[in-house]
Order: structure tokens, then sequence, then C-alpha cells
């Protein structure tokens, strides 16, 4: 019997890391996570998860031949294969691909998780059949991955595409990166907090989220109140997606996509964003892309969707040899 070509997909989230073997056409044979454990280093990390995946491998009902492994993780850069200080790891310069030719000798590719995102979308979910089009990670941050003609844009430094950090309004609010005004302190989960709590300040709308502490407030109560016709959070919503389709509107302009896709977090509350994203971005994109570019959400489960991306990197980079 043959046997079984698949990759491992890994995801280095600052909590846990999430990884699974995943075949060409996007099915999932083993998925496990394991704690990333963020003060400790990088090869920790690694030689924990070698070893459960191991132990896991053994006990699979079927051969499979591991060919290749596809890593997501926060600041990886693509052409040097590093990680390079990392917001949520405690690992400041990791060179990755030495370290794992310490666990494996299968081919390894690793990239930023909005732009694996954008690659599982073009594999297996949103973009299939799709040559260009933008993938929007509405998470902690607000992160990007653009694809043109097929390939995604990585820039001449691999860190290209980070509409997260170009600028909404140069007066704005403080963003952890030290600039002001970055699209990524309006449209996340912590932005429409803010947002929230200025419009709680600013006017007399009415609204149960009045008594919420900004502590206990989260993107998730907002999105509850506003399919529950709550004023306060429905003008949120409002704003977060002028924002968003102002800047969208300029992302047009430089690769003039056939599709903006929204993935995880605020993306969760479906219409309550997308309609009003959509009648924003028309407003204020330039002629020639009225009515060209569809604003979807993410095809992908959304638990899965971060080992779909990796998996679907290298499965991209095999494919090109």
């Amino acid at each position: 019997m043959s046997k079984n070509n698949l990759v491992l997909g890994v995801d280095i989230g600052g909590t846990n890391t999430v990884f699974g073997l995943v075949d060409k056409t996007g099915n999932i044979f083993l998925f496990s996570s394991i704690p990333t454990d963020a003060d400790k280093s990088a090869e920790n990390l690694f030689s924990r998860l070698f070893e459960k995946f191991h132990q896991l491998s053994e006990n699979a009902k079927e051969e499979f031949e591991l060919v290749g492994i596809g890593i997501g993780a926060p600041n990886a850069n693509y052409y040097k294969g590093t990680i390079e200080n990392p917001p949520n790891l405690n690992w400041g310069f990791v060179d990755l691909i030495p370290l794992l030719k310490k666990f494996t000798d299968v081919p390894v590719a690793l990239t930023n998780d909005a732009n694996a995102a954008a690659l599982g979308e073009m594999y297996y979910g949103a973009a299939k059949g799709m040559k260009d089009f933008i993938v929007i990670t509405l998470g902690t941050g607000l992160g990007s991955g653009i694809v043109v003609n097929g390939n995604l844009v990585y820039g001449h430094d691999g860190f290209a595409g980070e509409i997260g950090h170009t600028i909404y309004d140069p007066q704005g609010r403080q963003c952890g990166c030290g600039r002001k005004g970055c699209l990524e302190t309006y449209v996340s989960a912590p932005g429409i907090k803010r947002t929230v709590m200025e419009l709680i300040a600013k006017t007399n709308l009415k609204s149960r989220l009045r008594s919420v502490s900004f502590d206990n407030l989260d993107a998730r109560l907002i999105t509850e109140s506003a399919l529950n016709g709550d004023e306060l959070a429905l003008e949120a919503f409002d704003f977060t997606a002028k924002v968003l389709g102002i800047k969208l509107a300029d992302a047009v302009a430089h690769t003039s996509p056939e599709a903006i896709i929204l993935f995880g977090g605020l993306a969760n509350a479906g219409d309550l964003l997308l309609i009003p994203t959509r009648k924003y971005l028309e407003e204020n994109v330039f002629h020639v892309f009225r009515n060209k570019v569809k604003i979807l959400k993410s095809e992908l489960n959304e638990g899965k969707s971060a080992v779909l991306g990796a998996a679907a990197l290298i499965w991209h980079e095999l494919s090109k040899h």
C-alpha cells in the first residue's frame, strides 16, 4: 500500500502552539496542541512539539510520509527563515531552519500568521481559484496577507503587507508599534473596545455597555450587543467599518484585488461588519475600481485555520520545485 504524503502545519501563538498533519486537499489527519511556554526558548518548544508529534504519529491509523513542514509565527521572515523579536514570545532573534535540522530533514518554510492565512484561503477557503486578493486577519491586531498573480507579496526584506500599520489618523490613537493612528488601533478587538469607550464619553446613546468596566469589555460582548440592536454597539461597528473601508480603498488602488477576505475575531460579526465595510469601500475607492472588489468572510474553520494556512505554505513551496 502506498504511503500518504502529508505535511506538518504548525502555528506558534503566544499561549498555545497548534499543529496538524494535512494532505494536499486540506484533510487533517492529526491535530493537537501544546503550551508555547513563551518565556522558554524556541528549542524547548520544538523539542516538546516533535516529542508529542512522534508519540501521536506512532498511533496514527495509516502509514504516511512527512514531506515538509510549514510554520506560521509572529514576526517570521520567509526569506531568512528567522523569527525576529516576536511581540508575545521571549525569544529575541531565532534562526529557525538550522534549529529544525536537529529534529527533521524535510523541507521547512515559515512566514507570519497573516500570510499563512492568505495561502490557507487560496488553497482551501474563500479565495480558491483566485490569483489576486487580500486577507485581513482581525484579532488582537490587524494582520494582512497580499496575494498578487498567485504569489504572496513579501517585498525585498520579507515583511511586506503590513496594512494594519498604515496610518488612518496621524494625530490618532497610540499604537503598540510606537506611532499614532495605525489602522489596527481602530480595527481589531482592542480597537473596537477603544471606540466603545470614546462613544460612551461623547454620546448619549443608550447602551448596556455603559455599565461594563473597560477590563470586562471585549469584542464578543460588543458583537452580541450589536446583534441585539444596542445603539452604541451598532455605532461602534459602523465607525470600525468606516475606518476599514477607507483604508481598504487605498489597498485596492495598490493591487486591484478580486476580493478582500476578512478573517477571525471581529469578522465573526458577519454582516454587521461586512455590509458597512462594503458601503464605505465603494464610497471611497477610486472610480475605476468601483463594484469590482468582493468583500467576503473567510471560509476556513477558525479553530484549524492557522494549521491549514501553515500547511498551505509548505504545499505552495513544494509545488514550485
